[in-house]
């Protein structure tokens, strides 16, 4: 089909939220050699979106961010044919530009969603679900009665690994900032949670000391980056693993090998696109995570949907720490 412009927003250069330009006549693009395009119904926001914008990650600019979204499938490139993907298939994906009305995405990242989970489900819980799943199974595989730390437990990844890890008997200690996330984090079954930001949760290593009786956590899974990758070491067991998997705080400076010779730790630096590079891969966690999400097992937060104007306002209460679960972008007109 042939739709001339659409809205988007578009990441004019690195900086901060302002650099984000709402458009409205911005080029539909024509999905080229095995891509589906999709007109999108919610397009979701990720930390990792900041991370292109900011230069963190480099990217060339002018560009539009966004990593996943659901819609229907609009127009098929060639090559698509033995995908199995029509044209009105109601799909999730990952691939990059989100934050538009149209989007031409790789049809092997692409994947129907059952009709028992609704579109603003399906990517609330799409790119965070497949990331909790894979680095609980994979980063390190999860066992009855590990005791596990996870910093942000209350962010977009951190509220469903929560779910998950206590699915799979762990004993799960998450680190939050606020006495709201502390409650929220605990009603998800959480068994201690610590508030860092608190006068006593300042000394947040020194309370996992005295939760594991000197131990340790047989795992950390650190998104945060700069400002906890030191008491992750401190709180990590011997023979432990600490998998770093997002820089929220800000990166790692870099890290001494040495560090991890006194305990004998084992690090990972995982991305998630690393654990679904094969299309059976990428079925198969998309499979698991929408059986739990059918089932009930897996309950998803949405805390706000916002027009596509108003992606700038939407990093800036992402950035803020304020936030609890996913934050979405609508594709149509609110």
């Amino acid at each position: 089909m042939s739709i001339p412009t659409q809205r988007a927003v578009i990441a004019t250069t690195v900086g901060g939220p302002e650099v984000l330009q709402y458009r409205t006549e911005h080029p539909v693009p024509e999905p080229q050699e095995g891509q589906v395009l999709v007109k999108n119904a919610f397009s979701g926001i990720n930390f990792i979106d900041t991370y292109f914008r900011t230069g963190l990650y480099p990217s060339p600019k002018p560009e539009i961010l966004g990593r996943e979204a659901s819609g229907v499938i609009v127009g098929l490139g060639p090559g698509t044919g033995e995908s199995g993907l029509n044209v009105g298939d109601r799909v999730v994906w990952l691939g990059t530009s989100g934050y538009a009305e149209y989007t031409a995405v790789p049809a092997a990242r692409t994947i129907r969603i059952p009709s028992g989970v609704t579109d603003e489900v399906a990517v609330a819980s799409f790119m965070s679900g497949l990331t909790a799943l894979t680095l609980t199974q994979e980063a390190y595989d999860v066992k009855p009665g590990d005791c596990i730390l996870l910093h942000a437990a209350a962010g977009s990844v951190g509220y469903l690994m929560t779910q998950i890890l206590k699915s799979k008997g762990a004993t799960v200690i998450g680190t939050v900032g606020g006495p709201e996330k502390v409650t929220l984090v605990k009603n998800l079954g959480a068994d201690h949670v610590i508030d860092y930001r608190s006068e006593e949760g300042k000394d947040w290593p020194g309370i996992v000391d005295e939760i594991t009786g000197g131990r340790g956590v047989d795992a950390v899974f650190d998104s945060v980056g700069k400002s906890t990758w030191e008491g992750s070491i401190a709180s990590v067991k011997r023979k432990g693993v600490i998998v770093w998997f997002g820089n929220a705080s800000g990166p790692i400076p870099p890290l001494l090998l040495s560090r991890l010779s006194p305990k004998c730790i084992k690090i990972a630096r995982p991305t998630l696109f690393g654990y679904i590079a094969t299309r059976d891969e990428f079925q198969h966690y998309s499979s698991e995570l929408f059986q739990l999400l059918s089932s009930g097992e897996l309950k998803v937060s949405i805390q706000k949907v916002y027009p596509l104007d108003k992606a700038s306002q939407a990093h800036q209460d992402l950035e803020s720490r304020k936030t609890v679960g996913k934050l979405l972008l609508k594709g149509d007109i609110l």
